[in-house]
């Protein structure tokens, strides 16, 4: 099994924001491996759970905003008694230029307060993590300002390629290993 929790923002006024990427990310995966999204409210969170090559696929949208998706991880975890290993994170990189992807073992926040409150309720930054270029940042902006940003047209139609290009690449990793997709994506 793999849990693979997708970092955003609930709503309509945040859907096609820099800071979405991951819940992006989540619809086109639940899109390509046939399954749907529903609002389980008990753990804060969209689910779509799938199967992809005999392996079942949780696709999770925490639904707390980002700085507490942690919440999300915490419900799930204690209720089915998830193993912390299955644990995949999508999440949107300020520092990775737009259409950039990048596959990492483990690793600090980088000041991402939504992998923050992962690590957190994880107990650990040792999971697997696909991060999803966002920038990058104009100097004179602040960070929370540009990642509530939409994305322009020209940074959309690039987006879009490295979602699908994302979504592939998740996919080989489930078919081989963090290494193999470091080796093959990054």
């Amino acid at each position: 099994m793999k849990l693979v929790i997708c970092l955003g923002n609930p709503g309509a006024k945040y859907e096609k924001t820099r800071h979405n990427a991951g819940f992006m990310f989540a619809d086109i995966l639940a899109q390509k491996i046939n399954c749907q999204f529903n609002n389980e409210t008990k753990f804060k969170a969209h689910i779509a759970k799938g199967v992809y090559n005999n392996e079942a696929i949780w696709i999770i949208k925490p639904q707390t905003y980002m700085n507490l998706s942690g919440e999300a991880l915490s419900a799930l975890k204690n209720f089915y008694k998830i193993d912390i290993n299955t644990l995949f994170v999508v999440f949107d990189d300020i520092a990775l230029d737009t259409g950039v992807i990048r596959f990492r073992p483990k690793g600090s926040d980088g000041g991402h307060n939504g992998i923050k409150s992962i690590i957190m309720h994880a107990g650990t930054q040792d999971f697997h993590r696909l991060k999803i270029g966002i920038g990058p940042q104009p100097p004179f902006m602040k960070s929370e300002d540009f990642v509530l940003q939409n994305f322009g047209k020209e940074q959309t139609e690039v987006l879009n390629t490295a979602l699908n290009r994302a979504v592939e690449a998740f996919l080989f990793y489930c078919d081989n290993d963090i290494t193999k997709a470091q080796n093959k994506y990054n």
